[in-house]
């Protein structure tokens, strides 16, 4: 019985995955690194402590995490200063339908709290949430299992109770370990034969997955 649906974010419920990866790499070569769009795409949804290795082991000592990271952050807000944060299709559909339902509705992000809340709130879907989990409340973020583990914990339900909705490989990795049926909503690439093999399922939008919670709630 599937009582709650966890959410990524980036890439899963907002369209700003793109714009992470533009400025990861505008920051990067800003700074003389040649930083390249897969580099960026590899990064998605990885934590601090798995992102800092391989950057160093990709541009050198001397790639200085921190500072870069806070160029992106600041070529980020500038840009949603001027434009409007997008949703992913079929985002309301599902949203919609688990209120409906009576089925929990989580966030659990790489992004910190107090500005992924900052972001569903723009989006006007802030509303639609029973809570909100960031990685920064444990030690090691995705693709560890910890950030799901910690998430099922706290709303007191086991893993295999709860759908996790990812669009990244690191995101799908970090759900299925924890034990959480996932489901993988592909954003920028498609999923590898690994992937295909852990995740539950993989759909094109997000109100597909309204299906697969009704399939598995009847069986």
């Amino acid at each position: 019985m599937i009582k709650a649906v966890v959410f990524d974010m980036d890439g899963l419920l907002l369209d700003t995955e793109k714009l992470l990866v533009k400025f990861w790499v505008q920051a990067a070569n800003e700074a003389g690194f040649p930083m390249t769009r897969e580099n960026a795409l590899y990064m998605r949804s990885l934590h601090k402590s798995f992102a800092v290795p391989y950057l160093k082991e990709q541009f050198g000592e001397n790639f200085d995490y921190a500072k870069i990271r806070s160029r992106r952050m600041k070529l980020m807000n500038e840009y949603l200063s001027e434009n409007p944060l997008e949703l992913k299709k079929g985002a309301n559909e599902l949203l919609g339908f688990l209120r409906e339902s009576g089925i929990t509705s989580a966030v659990c992000t790489a992004t910190d709290s107090e500005r992924a809340c900052d972001y569903l709130k723009k989006a006007g879907i802030f509303d639609y949430f029973d809570s909100i989990f960031s990685a920064s409340a444990v030690k090691t973020g995705k693709p560890a299992p910890d950030v799901y583990i910690y998430t099922a914990k706290q709303l007191g339900l086991e893993p295999k109770e709860c759908i996790a909705l990812e669009d990244s490989p690191n995101g799908v990795k970090s759900a299925s370990s924890a034990g959480f049926v996932t489901v993988m909503v592909p954003d920028l690439t498609e999923p590898d034969e690994e992937l295909l093999k852990i995740a539950y399922k993989c759909v094109e939008q997000l109100s597909e997955v309204v299906d697969i919670i009704k399939e598995l709630n009847t069986v």
